[in-house]
Order: C-alpha cells, then sequence, then structure tokens
C-alpha cells in the first residue's frame, strides 16, 4: 500500500525514487522573425492568409492583442529583446550598428541559471553578442537563397541551394538533437522571413495568385493635418520599385538584391524566370497600367509575395512544433512565436513600419506553456517588448537584473492583473532620414489614445482616439474639446520619459511644453 502511494506520488510529480524532488525548469523556444505583421496571422482575425502553426500556438496557450515595441525597427528590437531596455539605454537606437557586447544580456543569466542558450538563424546586430552557448546566425541581413551562416567560431558556411527558412529550421533541430541534455534549454530561432524583397520559396511561388486582397480602408490616406505622414517615403505607390520589390522585367545578369540571384541554382534561376517573367511581367505589360490602377495592382503583386514569403515561415514552424511533440519536449517547452516588429500591409498606402502608428507599433506574440497558460486565452493589457525578457526570466526561475526596464507579464498569462500594471507605453523611434524619411518621434499609447510628437525638422503633435478613429485618419491635436486628454497624456507621457530615463527626450519635451 505504501509503495503504490510512492510510485503514484513519484509519478504525478516527475521524479524518480532517490532523486531530489526538484520541479523540472522549463526550456524556452523563441522563434522570432522579421517584419511579420500581425494583420497576416489569422489568429489575430486575418482574413489574407491562413497561418495554421502560429495559429496553433495561440490555440493551445495565449495570444497577447497589445503587445508594442519601444523602437519598431529590426536591429533596436532584437537589442531590446536581449536586454529589456529602450534604445536610449542599451545604445541601439537605428539600424546597421554593432550592438556593445559588453553590455549585460539576459542569456547570461539564464546561463548562470544552468540553462543552455543557443540563437541560430537572422540576429543583425552588427556583432555576436555574449550569454549564448552556441551561434549560428546569418551576417547581417542574411541572404533568402544559398545563405550564409556564421557560427562563434567565426566560420562561414554557405548552404548551397536551399532556402532561409528551412536551413534555419534544419539548423535548430540539428542543436536540439545534438544539445546536453542534463540542462534545459533557451533557443532562439530568428527567421529572415519576411522581410524586404520578400523572396518565396520555389515550392510557394504563385501560391495567392488565385486571390484579390481587399484594400485597406485607409490605403488612399490623404495625409490631412498629419505632415510627418505627409514627408514619409513608404508609399507602395512612389517607394516600391517595380523591378527590385516586385520583380517586373529584372535584370537578373546585374545581380541586384544584394546579390541574391547569383546565389540561386540553375533549377531556381529558371522556375523565378518561368513565374516572374513568363506570368508576372507579362501580365503586367499586357494591363498597360497607370494612376491608381498600376499602385493597386502594385498592392496585389506585394501581398502575393510578401504572404508567399510568410507561407514557408508558417511551414517551418509546424516542423518545429512536430519535432517537439515527437520528442517528448513539448510537455515540458515554452514555444514564443513574435516578430520584431508590425509591419503596414497597404494601411495609409504603405509598406514597412517605423511609425507609431498601430500597425507599426503593435506586433504579434503568442505563447504555450503546458500546466500553466490556459489554452486559448487573449491578453488584452499593454505589453512591451522590454516585457520580453523579465518574462523569461521568470518563467525560468531566473533572478531579473535590477537594470532592466521591463517587468514580466507571466501574471497575465495566468489570467491575473497586478494592480500596477502599466496603463500606458512609452515609445521612441529615431532613424532619420534614410532610409524612409520617417520623422524622428516620441509619444505615448494607452487604452484609447496616442500622442505622439515629430521632432528635428518638424516640430509637429498628433492625437488619435483609437476607440473613434481605429484607422488613425483624424489627428485630434489642438481641437476643441480635447484640452484635458491632451494635458493628461503630455503628463504621462513626461512621467515615462522620467521613469525610464530618457533624458534627451524629456529635454526637449521641457522646452515643447513651457
Amino acid at each position: 500500500m505504501k509503495r503504490t502511494f510512492l510510485y503514484f506520488f513519484t509519478a504525478l510529480w516527475g521524479i524518480s525514487l532517490g532523486q531530489a524532488q526538484t520541479p523540472q525548469r522549463p526550456n524556452i523556444v523563441f522563434i522570432f522573425s522579421d517584419d511579420h505583421a500581425y494583420q497576416a496571422i489569422s489568429a489575430y482575425g486575418s482574413k489574407l492568409a491562413q497561418t495554421p502553426n502560429i495559429d496553433r500556438i495561440a490555440r493551445e496557450g495565449a495570444l497577447l492583442q497589445n503587445n508594442v515595441v519601444t523602437n519598431s525597427i529590426c536591429g533596436p528590437s532584437r537589442a531590446t529583446l536581449l536586454t529589456g531596455k529602450y534604445s536610449h539605454k542599451n545604445g541601439y537606437t537605428v539600424n546597421e550598428r554593432k550592438f556593445d557586447i559588453k553590455q549585460p544580456v539576459f542569456p547570461e543569466s539564464l546561463q548562470k541559471n544552468g540553462y543552455q542558450t543557443a540563437w541560430i538563424g537572422k540576429m543583425h546586430l552588427g556583432s555576436l553578442p555574449n550569454g549564448f552557448d552556441y551561434i549560428d546566425v546569418l551576417p547581417g541581413q542574411g541572404h533568402y537563397y544559398s545563405p550564409d551562416f556564421i557560427n562563434g567560431k567565426r566560420d562561414t558556411v554557405r548552404h548551397e541551394g536551399k532556402y532561409v527558412s528551412n536551413v534555419i529550421t534544419e539548423l535548430s533541430l540539428n542543436w536540439l538533437e545534438k544539445r546536453d541534455q542534463s540542462k534545459p534549454f533557451f533557443l532562439v530561432v530568428g527567421h529572415k522571413a519576411t522581410h524586404r524583397e520578400w523572396l518565396p520559396d520555389i515550392q510557394d511561388l504563385g501560391a495567392y495568385d488565385g486571390v484579390t486582397f481587399p484594400l485597406p480602408a485607409n490605403f488612399y490616406d490623404a495625409y490631412q493635418n498629419r505632415e510627418a505622414a505627409e514627408k514619409q517615403d513608404m508609399t507602395i505607390e512612389k517607394t516600391m520599385r517595380l523591378k527590385e520589390d516586385l520583380k517586373v522585367h529584372l535584370d537578373y545578369e546585374a545581380q541586384r538584391l544584394y546579390g541574391e540571384y547569383k546565389r540561386f541554382t540553375p533549377e531556381q534561376k529558371k522556375a523565378f524566370r518561368d513565374y516572374y517573367e513568363g506570368k508576372v511581367s507579362k501580365e503586367f505589360d499586357e494591363k498597360k497600367l497607370s494612376g491608381k490602377a498600376l499602385t493597386e495592382w502594385k498592392y496585389q503583386r506585394y501581398l502575393k509575395d510578401y504572404l508567399a514569403t510568410a507561407k514557408s515561415l508558417d511551414r517551418n514552424i509546424g516542423q518545429l512544433l512536430d519535432y517537439l511533440d515527437q520528442s517528448g519536449l513539448s510537455k515540458n517547452t515554452v514555444v514564443v512565436y513574435a516578430s520584431d516588429q508590425g509591419f503596414y500591409m497597404g494601411e495609409h498606402g504603405w509598406f514597412d513600419k517605423r511609425f507609431i502608428y498601430e500597425e507599426s507599433l503593435k506586433t504579434p506574440f503568442v505563447i504555450r506553456y503546458p500546466g500553466v497558460i490556459k489554452p486559448g486565452i487573449k491578453v488584452a493589457p499593454l505589453v512591451s517588448n522590454i516585457d520580453w525578457a523579465p518574462t523569461i526570466l521568470d518563467i525560468t526561475g531566473t533572478k531579473i537584473p535590477q537594470e532592466i526596464q521591463g517587468k514580466s507579464f507571466l501574471p497575465l498569462l495566468k489570467e491575473q492583473k497586478p494592480a500596477d500594471w502599466r496603463k500606458a507605453a512609452y515609445y521612441h523611434y529615431y532613424e532619420f532620414p534614410e532610409p524612409h524619411h520617417v520623422y524622428p518621434h516620441f509619444g505615448v499609447r494607452t487604452d484609447r489614445y496616442t500622442l505622439v510628437h515629430f521632432y528635428g525638422e518638424i516640430d509637429r503633435w498628433e492625437l488619435y482616439d483609437l476607440q473613434k478613429d481605429p484607422h488613425q485618419l483624424k489627428n485630434l491635436y489642438g481641437e476643441k474639446g480635447t484640452e484635458k486628454i491632451t494635458t493628461e497624456l503630455k503628463s504621462q507621457l513626461k512621467q515615462l520619459m522620467i521613469d525610464y530615463d530618457d533624458q534627451e527626450a524629456l529635454r526637449l519635451l521641457n522646452k515643447l511644453v513651457n
């Protein structure tokens, strides 16, 4: 009787007779894509395409409805993931810089707590940060075809004839097979997809050619009373290139697109030429388009390539989830899917990101934690990407360093809401004028309002009521009746600058307000 009870007890708690009765710490797989818009994910209600494997993570875990970034651009977002800090604190404010590897990163804390750590795929930080036992990453932006990878020894290996999403999954699975199985692990799977110029896998060429996508409600935004929006350079109409972006009569011999096409095998080059010359370019020539008709055709082609590129991303996520199931790891592995920031799918007539406006401010984040997160829950409170690092540390029982600026949202995942949870999120974007002429700006986003100030060559405030104007077409700043909410938001903005120690922005704000 006693022996039967003892075996039942040990089976229930996952321990063996004679072993210490210590709960097993969860593994973490953090799948991190590039420029993947929440509007392109069916779990977020998208009608553009189905993403069954990302949806599976959401269905078996939690979906964050208001996960926002601090600076909507690739490298700075990755720096925020690693440090749990704003750009002004980690020093990585704009793209194409070198991340300061002397500063602490949260995977170092995981290592001290007995975790193996690895980053495989796209990192895009200009340097290889500490805190990882294993690194095998793309140099810079990387390539979609025959991609090079750099390991921790700085050896470069080219994967001839292969597609980047498939290689990243292959390398990730190899690492999972060969890791030290006596330790828990933290693995970042960094995907290049869906970054510009949106080159789909061969098998996905034309996957959406039978679909005509509806224009976003604000596709023909006139940018009235919004100088920064008017002066940007990221429209589908004017900025999106027929050759390099949409592959219309692309000069293959010139080997443009960062040398992508010289990496193609003869079979791949033929498949691309057959599709883009034999079908897409031919259609373009036959239609003889101009004006709005040309802009709308470019929009359709953009979405077709973008979503076809996302198709391989979702498929590879499915392969990774299947491996976790088949190996038994899924029972004790937290799986996260997130993108580095949001992206415009034609809203305001744009592609790219950068602005504090909703489509680039909000980024997808779904997380599965068997036995802890109730399947299918939606998390509505504001979460920021400074919160990602402390949440992972909290999940793993690792002490959160004092210098981290974010807070763990693990209570939210357990359907609890701390009384002191943030009611507003702070944002600060810097990169100007290239590549898209988006003016630097800082702002505050609450559950209902966005207040933003554009500075530098212009001096403009904007205010949006997200409840009444979800497409952000009407700037309310200065209108009669908005005085009280404007004052309140400016006060919140100032306090956030103080809380996060953004002294540069605070000095500018004080000049504006005083």
